[in-house]
């Protein structure tokens, strides 16, 4: 193929220019490590969410998804708290405490396929932000943003793996970049924060165990052997990232990832408290809507149990009547009771 290189270079200066952190270019053909994610299928970790076993193959091969697409453009921004502020136990992931990061980044991505249509009339391309079977890690590691760490996570020199991800696939003919030396090097902080031990193997989680999978994505019950590692989790876990020493002394991310997407941050007894109205305006036009009004309770029912406040034993009670949270409701009870005395 025959790149155009100034392309590129302006294409690289529009991103950046949209408000995006991190730019680089892969190939539209073939992603690496396509058996490790067969193999990785194959054993289940990816617990029942059985879209991962959809289009397979077009999650492997970006060109399947646009007509004579010969690049993917990848794009990152960072949500990084900046400081080494410890953040292990948060009720919330630090990506969803902010606006919808879908939209932020959707709403770049196509400012930039507008700016690409200005400049070159031809240009064709979809953007997508976890909208499509596209394998985003390993085409922004293909792409030069950063490596794979051993947590799974994607890690960019400079911003940490505090980075959320857009792709747009195109027909331009741009360079793609250089894969990114560098690693983890003999660091393994991450096996040992995470609190299930769902990281089996290097850059392998066992997604049955994580507990972002199972405080979001999970829609039924929770292994009863997992309820005490939950601690305050109720949206998401940062616990392999928090530990990560690159994600030290990393400036602070985009002003619009990290605002507090209201004056008073949520605590366990407002969610205790909630009524399904109150779930939905707290999760409108927020990543939290990925979780249901059941998931939340739950999750928050659990936490209770772990945060050893005997406070929170009437707030338990609104949910007894509820059968598909009695069991939660009633082994949190019996940690608080414990805790206290009672």
């Amino acid at each position: 193929m025959d790149y155009d290189d100034a392309l590129t270079s302006r294409v690289k200066e529009l991103a950046l220019a949209c408000g995006f952190a991190r730019v680089g270019v892969a190939s539209a053909g073939p992603v690496e490590h396509a058996e490790t994610f067969r193999a990785w299928l194959g054993a289940g970790y990816h617990a029942d969410m059985a879209w991962l076993e959809e289009n397979v193959e077009m999650r492997l091969h970006p060109a399947s998804i646009l007509d004579g697409a010969q690049s993917v453009i990848c794009l990152a921004a960072s949500y990084a708290p900046g400081g080494d502020e410890p953040q292990t136990d948060a009720l919330i992931a630090r990506y969803a405490r902010g606006r919808d990061y879908h939209k932020v980044l959707k709403k770049r991505a196509h400012a930039l396929c507008d700016r690409l249509r200005e400049i070159t009339p031809s240009f064709v391309g979809r953007a997508f932000v976890d909208a499509a079977p596209l394998a985003e890690r390993s085409l922004a590691a293909a792409a030069g943003l950063g490596w794979i760490g051993r947590n799974g996570s994607l890690i960019v020199p400079g911003l940490g793996s505090y980075v959320l991800l857009a792709e747009i696939v195109c027909n331009l003919p741009l360079r793609p970049d250089e894969p990114r030396s560098g690693g983890c090097g003999d660091c393994r902080k991450c096996f040992a924060a995470c609190p299930t031990g769902a990281i089996v193997v290097e850059h392998t989680i066992d997604t049955r165990r994580c507990l972002s999978y199972q405080t979001i994505e999970n829609r039924g019950d929770i292994p009863a052997n997992l309820w005490p590692s939950l601690g305050g989790c109720v949206f998401g876990c940062d616990a392999c990232q928090a530990i990560c020493p690159h994600n030290r002394r990393v400036a602070a991310g985009d002003a619009e990832l990290i605002a507090p997407a209201e004056a008073r941050p949520l605590t366990l007894q407002s969610i205790l408290a909630w009524t399904e109205a109150d779930w939905d305006r707290a999760t409108r036009g927020r990543a939290l809507r990925r979780a249901e009004y059941r998931t939340f309770l739950r999750n928050a029912i659990l936490a209770a149990g772990n945060s050893g406040d005997s406070s929170l034993l009437p707030l338990l009670e609104l949910h007894q009547a509820n059968e598909t949270l009695q069991p939660y409701v009633a082994w949190a009870r019996k940690q608080l009771q414990a805790e206290s005395g009672q």
